[in-house]
């Protein structure tokens, strides 16, 4: 086949034509609720860096000095010689954070949804997801190669259904705790009394509860006062509310050590940098420790819903910092999204393929590092724009 022949641009120009193209902005700034892209100072409010930790004093003097201790990379896998004493003490921080057993770093979230998945299911096993789910939750249940079936957003009637129907040898049920684009919870009782009454298995990846919810940052698990016994598998990233980067899996003892020996994901990848487990394990101890940071976002979403429902905007139901403004149709989202970055604001457009059609939205996330003021700025901004709409 020549080069010719498997041309892409015709692919491309239906992706614009859909108004659905993609593009990168350049940072030229620490992250934080102020930044400068493309030499513009904008207020950030599309960041997942919930707690305002990213650029945190005490979490960039970790990072610098394990640094200086450790250098830069890990040089290697964890199983070869890539697993520090750092990477050893995170983990059993974490697992006494989540009141686990243990907890097994990954390099991403993503990484760590497709090990732990794929290592705990085969053809003859049936998992089951949440039509909602993230990508990497939707992609490690594909990949396992076990009987793959979505049940309906939040319905754990249409859950047990589903399951009444198998013969399989293990049921894994999966599901996000916080969504991350609707904001919304997992139903995360109901799917634990299905699991048990089913005797599956439950996952649940809380990469966007962990930190937020709860008096400790605990979660979903937290907010809904589960235990380990009733979610016995816990998927975190480090990358939101911690503000670092990488993820980890959580629970017994025999689970973590099944993922040692098969997940494909943690053995032939490379450990990520002694530094930043250091800067992960500053900022967990601010996680746990400064609640006023958990106080501070629930306020802000309350101001801003009060604020949107004044202006008639129509939301999703979320109490979470995620806080999605409906708008139809790709081409309103991004319309909307660029009348805003004239502005001065930042809020990403999210359009399908990561949302369903006819659900693109404005997804505005909030910060504990941003201010009542910056709130009733962009709730100005929104109303001007809206009105010109009109």
């Amino acid at each position: 086949m020549s080069l010719s022949a498997f041309s892409l641009s015709g692919e491309l120009e239906n992706i614009k034509q859909q108004n659905l193209y993609r593009s990168r902005r350049v940072i030229d700034s620490a992250q934080a609720t102020h930044l400068t892209i493309d030499g513009k100072k904008v207020l950030n409010f599309c960041s997942n860096d919930y707690l305002g930790l990213a650029n945190h004093p005490k979490v960039i003097a970790a990072f610098k000095k394990a640094a200086d201790e450790y250098g830069v990379g890990s040089g290697s896998a964890h199983l070869i010689c890539g697993h520090s004493i750092p990477h050893h003490a995170l983990e059993e921080e974490l697992a006494a954070f989540t009141g686990r057993d243990r907890a097994l770093l990954f390099s991403t979230g993503y990484m760590a949804n497709l090990g732990v998945i794929s290592a705990l299911l085969d053809k003859h096993d049936l998992v089951l997801e949440d039509k909602l789910n993230h990508a990497s939750l939707l992609d490690g249940g594909l990949l396992a190669g076990a009987v793959f079936k979505r049940y309906l957003h939040g319905n754990s009637e249409n859950l047990q259904a589903k399951i009444s129907r198998s013969n399989a040898e293990k049921t894994l049920i999966v599901s996000d705790g916080v969504f991350s684009m609707d904001g919304d919870l997992a139903p995360l009782p109901d799917l634990i009394n299905v699991a048990r009454q089913t005797q599956a298995g439950l996952l649940i990846d809380d990469a966007h509860g962990l930190g937020v919810l709860g008096k400790t940052g605990g979660g979903v698990v937290e907010h809904f006062a589960c235990n380990s016994n009733d979610v016995p598998i816990l998927v975190g990233t480090l990358g939101k509310a911690f503000g670092t980067a990488g993820a980890f899996v959580a629970g017994s003892d025999e689970l973590i050590e099944i993922l040692i020996q098969k997940a494909r994901t943690y053995i032939y990848t490379t450990a990520m940098p002694a530094a930043i487990a250091e800067a992960t394990r500053a900022s967990l101890q601010l996680v746990i420790s400064e609640n006023w940071r958990r106080e501070k976002l629930n306020a802000l979403v309350a101001q801003f819903r009060s604020g949107a429902a004044q202006l008639g905007l129509t939301l999703m139901d979320s109490n979470t910092p995620i806080q999605p403004i409906m708008c139809g149709d790709s081409e309103q989202a991004v319309k909307l999204s660029q009348q805003l970055l004239e502005s001065g604001f930042w809020v990403s457009a999210i359009r399908p393929p990561t949302v369903p059609q006819g659900k693109a939205r404005l997804r505005v996330t909030f910060s504990a590092n941003h201010q009542s003021e910056e709130i009733d700025l962009l709730l100005s901004a929104l109303e001007r724009i809206v009105k010109n709409e009109n």
